[in-house]
């Protein structure tokens, strides 16, 4: 009904807005032809353009070019959009103008409206307060798109990221200082090898971690050059020479990060570069996440038919049909979340190869699937940390069980005997299908005291074992 619309124009004519909504003309044109999925700017990045635009009103109103009965509702305003007060005004499709031009203006709009309704006037592009002459004043989509993917990212990566892969590394190096005497069989090939202890095989898990967090938060660093004050093309055109060092230093007191601005504008505008390095970064993790979830998952195979050397928290029944199957849900969950980042790398990769000359095209879809990568994996680790690995449990008896089973220690006996003995050892071992021991005892004529000796697991892990055994 046109009493529940009102009016809004632009240079194609008048549309008419449901009176209700603070968005304007350039957002409903925008619903109309961008129609291509469910998908929506995530509010992270709506966070972060309320924070720009509260920050680049303040500078306008330090460098006299608000009045500040203007920039005052503008930047508070902006702030209520940063907070999330009104989420549902940013209906845009993912997939729209390359640049993001219809989230920019759409957040444009919003804010304008609101300021206007704060000074007393009506809601709407009639208000006194325009998206563009005000609050876009001194910027374009092209520089604060991409300053605010920056801004978006480095707050999920610094206060959910990092702290998430900090917590899943203590938990890892915590079950390693815990299982650091449980000597198990050591596999490769997924055969029998030399014993390892299972505080080996975790500390090697905290150590993948803990490289991936350090490689993420270097690489994040590329994300705290900011382009804005570039405006269209990086040149910085009708923006004052001051405007990108102010709203810079506002954003870093806002936000705690360390922000600066960029060595060069038109490659920060440009480029897509730095995103790329992010998600990498992110899929190099993915792929550590995947590789300890399926040894996780191997490791605490059975309980009857597997390998059942851990036991991890049962969560939930596994099974509609078969009664009391539990199964290993979180690090299946994790596996799958970590080929979702992998592919979403992917998807950043080939969007960044959308830009050419002084634009990058691709930026909405970035924002996207970067941003879901990022707090996908701060979840995964909190998922894997707190309800996985915190509550794994050894079986010594079977872990000790595989490891003197296991042909491979004889190995032994390789600096002794020479390795083709050594070799026709093992095939006996097989073959005849008797313990390690009984062989040792029946063929050397060893007692069990020079056996113990000889097949000292525990030292089978450390270094050195070999020259102990040459002496002997």
């Amino acid at each position: 009904m046109e009493g529940d619309k009102r009016i809004e124009r632009d240079p194609f004519g008048e549309v008419l807005v449901p009176k209700f909504k603070y968005y304007g003309a350039f957002t409903y044109r925008a619903l109309e032809n961008f129609q291509f999925s469910d998908l929506r700017i995530p509010r992270e990045l709506i966070r972060a353009l309320g924070l720009i635009k509260y920050a680049a009103a303040y500078a306008n109103l330090r460098l006299k070019i608000l009045d500040k009965k203007v920039a005052d509702p503008i930047m508070q305003a902006a702030m209520e959009v940063a907070e999330g007060l009104f989420d549902g005004e940013f209906p845009v499709d993912v997939f729209q103008t390359g640049s993001g031009t219809s989230t920019h203006m759409n957040v444009n709009e919003v804010i304008a409206a609101r300021a206007s309704e704060i000074m007393g006037g009506p809601r709407g592009a009639s208000g006194p307060i325009h998206p563009n002459d005000h609050v876009n004043f001194g910027q374009s989509t092209n520089d604060v798109f991409p300053t605010a993917i920056r801004v978006a990212l480095l707050e999920l990566i610094n206060k959910r990221l990092l702290p998430n892969l900090d917590a899943l590394y203590e938990e890892l190096l915590r079950k390693s200082d815990e299982f650091k005497d449980v000597v198990k069989a050591g596999r490769t090939h997924l055969r029998d090898a030399l014993p390892v202890t299972l505080g080996q095989e975790f500390g090697g898990y905290a150590t993948m971690i803990k490289k991936a967090r350090m490689e993420i938060e270097k690489t994040a660093q590329v994300l705290e050059e900011l382009p804005i004050g570039g405006t269209a093309v990086g040149t910085g055109f009708n923006t004052h020479p001051e405007f990108p060092g102010l709203v810079i230093e506002s954003l870093r007191e806002i936000t705690g990060l360390n922000l600066r601005e960029a060595e060069n504008r038109f490659e920060a505008i440009g480029s897509a570069d730095a995103f790329v390095a992010v998600s990498s970064a992110l899929k190099n993790l993915a792929c550590i996440i995947i590789k300890i979830c399926n040894d996780l998952r191997l490791l605490s195979s059975g309980p009857g038919t597997g390998f059942g050397e851990i036991e991890i928290p049962a969560l939930q029944l596994g099974s509609s049909m078969m009664p009391g199957k539990v199964n290993p849900v979180i690090l299946e969950a994790a596996c799958q979340a970590g080929v979702k980042i992998i592919a979403n790398d992917v998807c950043v990769t080939m969007a960044s190869q959308l830009g050419e000359l002084e634009l990058n095209m691709g930026m909405p879809l970035i924002a996207y699937v970067l941003i879901q990568s990022v707090k996908l994996m701060a979840n995964t680790c909190s998922a894997l940390s707190e309800k996985c690995i915190r509550g794994i449990k050894a079986d010594s008896e079977r872990c000790r069980a595989y490891a003197e089973s296991s042909t491979a220690i004889l190995t032994a006996l390789a600096p002794i005997i020479g390795y083709e003995k050594t070799a026709e050892l093992v095939r006996k071992v097989l073959s005849e299908r008797k313990s390690v021991r009984m062989i040792l005892a029946e063929d050397f004529g060893m007692g069990e005291d020079e056996i113990n000796a000889l097949l000292d697991l525990k030292s089978m892990t450390r270094p050195g074992f070999f020259k102990k055994s040459d002496a002997q």
